[in-house]
């Protein structure tokens, strides 16, 4: 039964899951379960994979994928996220326990549980305290790099299971071009063929049949690929066509954690590493989902969400889980609608262990590595790669830099992409447009528009800043202000129209003081236009109002040049052709009427 739409706030932020429930129908059940079954298959030889890769027995990749995956979905914000072990996760744990323990001890997988733990309170810690904001950090170009480079690994790790040839596992993206290309004599065509024709079944399944799950036919019909082969041309030793192989047929075990002093001390700093790794891959794989799905991701919920999976993880036999892309990018083109997608993905993952288990030894790897190229291609957005190179270069290089940075090393990529994104941002705020304007000619009119192809008056040098006013940015406006009088001496008063300022800091005041003291000093001023309500709340806290002088700043709708033009110099209005304002007509600033000093 839907949940009411009516439901108090806290309850809500208390169980996520109502936020969606009201979506769950009948079809959005069929879509969801058959996304499910699709991503129980994808993660079978994947978590052996990955737990190998940690140090751990292979069924604690399985397990990781099972409590963890329901509830991430079921607190997470993300609608086809899905949580489990991920490649990252499991180097980064092996190299963070292995110093500790002998991999696949029980002391091993005691520590990699109090890292789970430890990586889920953190997580948990930081959703709690609203630092979901943290993600606003990481744009939509870093997105599309990471999604880009991560989409590449992906392919380039299942080209040994796709071609057959000897590629060590965690080999590097480049070394593995280079062995790929030193090994094509070696190719197996029987391997080859059967991952052929599964990727061929599945992008025609989807093109010609959209209804059906294309990847589970795609699958079926390599597996059945593979069966002919191995009965026609020799076994297993002939063809090279290997399968996921026997699975353990049990339940997650119940676990404990090792919560000494000792343990907690070794893991507690690698825990925060995790922590940042875990939440930045889950947070990214979401927000890209996202982008297809135009769905919008809660940061703090997502946090949470994470977090509480890998606690209660650390208790059900699972290490450290985090947003995995291939099981998302599975669960998202497999048309799932709800996160029940992933709490099916689970429980058939479940059935399929306590049941099926034996059956799951027949799939071969040819097959996997088809359905993930398939699902590598479609997590490439080659429409805002393209958008983005033809908008602007900084975009464009943060892009690639991203993209490349994953290829070399999947945890620090996205963090290079971030750090130059931020980098290329603070450079753009640090340099505020500082443009001249003069007032609209408009009689009526209020505003100030480009002085472009206007005359401007040779006194007063009105320049609207588009900006902040902050530390990184004060030396550019001064240098600005500067440059104003070093062109032109008699240009000492200066308005400045401050409506698209829309923060000032400690810095910023000061600097302002400071130009509305020099400028005094040269027998002119600063002025102020249209500052905005947080603005002057800054300088009222300081002494910056008194220095500036509150007679010169001026409300919205105000007529500042009234208030200025007497303070200008009498001798060079008189024989200024400019006459840009209304008074320079009749008058001039010593109250004299033109046309009286004319005849004089």
């Amino acid at each position: 039964m839907n949940a009411p739409l009516s439901c108090p706030l806290w309850l809500y932020k208390l169980l996520p899951f109502l936020r969606w429930w009201p979506m769950v129908d009948r079809n959005s059940l069929r879509s969801d379960g058959m996304a499910g079954i699709t991503g129980a298959l994808i993660v079978l030889p994947q978590g052996v994979a990955f737990a190998t890769i940690a140090g751990l027995p292979p069924e604690y990749g399985l397990y990781a994928a099972m409590i963890p995956a329901i509830i991430a979905a079921m607190f997470g914000s993300s609608w086809h996220l899905v949580s489990g072990p991920t490649t990252a996760i499991s180097i980064a744990l092996f190299a963070s326990v292995s110093p500790f323990a002998e991999p696949g001890t029980q002391h091993f997988i005691s520590l990699a549980l109090t890292l789970t733990f430890l990586t889920g309170l953190f997580q948990l810690l930081l959703g709690l305290a609203r630092m979901g904001a943290l993600v606003n950090f990481i744009s939509h170009t870093v997105v599309i790099g990471f999604t880009a480079g991560a989409a590449l690994l992906i392919a380039a790790s299942q080209m040994r299971n796709f071609f057959g040839i000897d590629i060590p596992r965690g080999t590097p993206f480049f070394e593995i071009l280079k062995l790929f290309v030193l090994h094509l004599n070696n190719i197996n065509p029987y391997v080859a063929s059967v991952a052929a024709l599964t990727l061929v079944t599945g992008i025609a399944c989807k093109k010609i049949l959209p209804k059906l799950p294309y990847m589970i036919v795609a699958m079926i019909i390599g597996s059945l690929a593979a069966v002919g082969i191995q009965l026609y041309f020799g076994g297993v030793d002939v063809t090279g066509i290997k399968t996921v192989g026997a699975l353990p047929s049990q339940l997650p075990p119940i676990s404990a954690p090792d919560f000494s002093l000792d343990a907690i001390r070794h893991m507690i700093f690698p825990a925060l590493v995790v922590t940042m790794l875990a939440l930045t891959e889950a947070v990214s794989i979401g927000r890209s989902i996202a982008v297809k799905s135009e769905q919008r991701i809660d940061g703090n919920q997502e946090f949470i969400g994470q977090g509480l999976s890998n606690v209660f993880g650390s208790f059900f036999s699972g290490y450290a889980a985090s947003g995995s892309f291939n099981r998302s990018g599975v669960n998202y083109a497999s048309g799932a609608r709800t996160p029940l997608a992933a709490v099916f993905a689970s429980i058939t993952l479940v059935v399929v262990l306590l049941l099926v288990a034996p059956l799951a030894a027949y799939l071969p790897n040819a097959a996997m590595a088809g359905i993930l190229f398939l699902v590598a291609w479609g997590l490439i957005d080659f429409h805002h790669i393209s958008s983005i190179g033809k908008a602007s270069r900084s975009e464009t290089v943060v892009l690639w830099v991203t993209l490349i940075g994953t290829l070399i090393n999947l945890e620090k990529g996205i963090f290079f992409g971030i750090l130059l994104s931020l980098m290329f941002y603070l450079y753009r705020t640090s340099r505020p447009q500082v443009q001249a304007v003069v007032p609209d000619p408009e009689p009526d009119s209020y505003h100030y528009i480009d002085a472009a192809g206007h005359k401007e008056c040779p006194q007063l040098k009105m320049i609207r800043i588009n900006g902040s006013i902050f530390f990184g940015a004060v030396d550019h406006i001064q240098q600005s202000l500067n440059e104003i009088d070093a062109r032109d001496p008699n240009h000492k008063h200066v308005l400045l129209v401050a409506s698209g300022v829309n923060f000032i800091d400690i810095a910023g005041a000061e600097m302002l003081t400071q130009e509305a003291r020099r400028r005094e000093k040269m027998g002119g001023g600063l002025y102020f236009y249209r500052v905005k309500d947080t603005v002057c709340g800054t300088l009222r806290k300081g002494p910056y109002i008194a220095d500036i002088g509150p007679e010169n700043i001026f409300p919205p709708k105000a007529r500042p040049i009234e208030a200025i033009y007497p303070r200008l110099d009498t001798d060079i209005c008189r024989t200024c052709k400019a006459r840009i304002f209304a008074e320079c007509q009749t008058t001039l600033p010593s109250g004299e009427g033109r046309l009286e000093a004319s005849h004089n």
